[in-house]
């Protein structure tokens, strides 16, 4: 992205140094030599400087020619790269180009499969639109651009059923144990890199909200449930999202603005939980996304993304670096409350006692 930025830097200097060569003000270091501005007497005598219009239109679509070549080696190549510029440049885009946009992030499975008239007519915008966007962010045109998409589609994650038959040819044994134990460590160490001070945001993000709704379906249930019970220990105003008979849409209702929303899931993502994330941004609520990319349905409008590593050498993908993102939330989320949350804690532990919820 660093590149990427240079080469939008040159493009802007290019810009302004043309309109100010026009007013004979000023030469930019990158394209025209040093950065100087021009004396009256020194504009009269800097005919080296200010060629015959036909010699300056030659030399500028030499320079432009140049500048395109240079530009373009710094184009977003990868999916993430691409959601990172649009949403840089989204405040400035015009409202036309941030309705493409929108809708580059919001369904990117669909720009993938569908026309450019198909993709406009759904983002409610003109095609010729489509095409100024691409180019404004740095692609010679359309399907340049999409090629991006459908790149994302390409590399989409690898069947269980082929990772179960893999997993069979090598067989069981020691070597697997170990295999698996470094995959975890591994898992462990790349998502705390990844996430540092994050969680820490989020834990005090969590605690000003009146109230935290939590939500991971199929194998991120375990997940999910495993924050709300950590937390409900010194927290009341906690509740699990889970849509149990049916009661999903009922659940999404209670949601309200100001409110916080921890959603989980990985590729390939839950549509319940790609539904929850939706519903609690339409209602106002903070969300915050624990998942495996920064570009997954979850992270693109979330207020918070925790990213978690799960290779595995086994056919099903690690949830190990997932808990322990929640293990660490719901230590932080202790120690910002102090003492209060230890009373609570305290009484919550003496009633399990009591009340025989322990067998020891």
């Amino acid at each position: 992205m660093r590149g990427f930025a240079r080469g939008q830097t040159a493009y802007h200097e290019h810009l302004i140094a043309a309109d100010q060569r026009r007013k004979g003000d000023y030469l930019f270091p990158r394209l025209y030599g040093r950065k100087q501005k021009l004396t009256p007497s020194e504009k009269r005598r800097s005919s080296d400087l200010h060629p015959p219009t036909t010699a300056l239109r030659s030399s500028n679509l030499v320079k432009l020619q140049m500048l395109s070549t240079y530009e373009a080696c710094f184009v977003s190549s990868n999916f993430e790269d691409l959601v990172a510029s649009i949403r840089a440049k989204f405040p400035e885009l015009s409202p036309q180009f941030q309705a493409g946009a929108g809708f580059l992030l919001n369904f990117p499975d669909e720009v993938a499969v569908l026309s450019m008239r198909k993709v406009a007519e759904r983002a409610n915008v003109q095609p010729a639109a489509l095409v100024r966007l691409s180019q404004q962010l740095g692609f010679p045109g359309w399907n340049e651009l999409r090629e991006i998409f459908v790149a994302r589609v390409r590399t989409r994650p690898e069947a269980l059923t082929s990772k179960a038959r893999t997993l069979v040819k090598g067989g069981s044994g020691e070597s697997l144990d170990q295999e698996l134990a470094i995959a975890q460590s591994h898992n462990l160490e790349v998502t705390f890199a990844q996430n540092g001070m994050k969680i820490v945001e989020v834990a005090k993000m969590l605690r000003k909200a009146p109230h935290v709704h939590v939500a991971g379906f199929r194998s991120c249930y375990p997940v999910a449930f495993s924050l709300v019970y950590g937390y409900r220990l010194f927290r009341s105003s906690v509740s699990l999202v889970n849509g149990e008979a049916g009661t999903l849409e009922m659940q999404l209702r209670g949601m309200a603005k100001g409110h916080a929303t921890v959603v989980t899931s990985f590729a390939p993502y839950s549509a319940e939980a790609v539904r929850v994330a939706q519903a609690a941004k339409e209602q106002g609520c903070k969300l915050v996304a624990i998942t495996d990319s920064a570009v997954s349905p979850l992270a693109l409008n979330a207020d918070h993304v925790l990213i978690f590593s799960h290779e595995s050498p086994s056919f099903f993908p690690s949830l190990v670096a997932a808990s322990a993102i929640v293990e660490s939330l719901v230590a932080h989320l202790l120690a910002l409350e102090g003492r209060s949350a230890v009373k609570l804690l305290e009484e919550a532990e003496s009633a399990l006692h009591a009340k025989g919820a322990y067998s020891s």
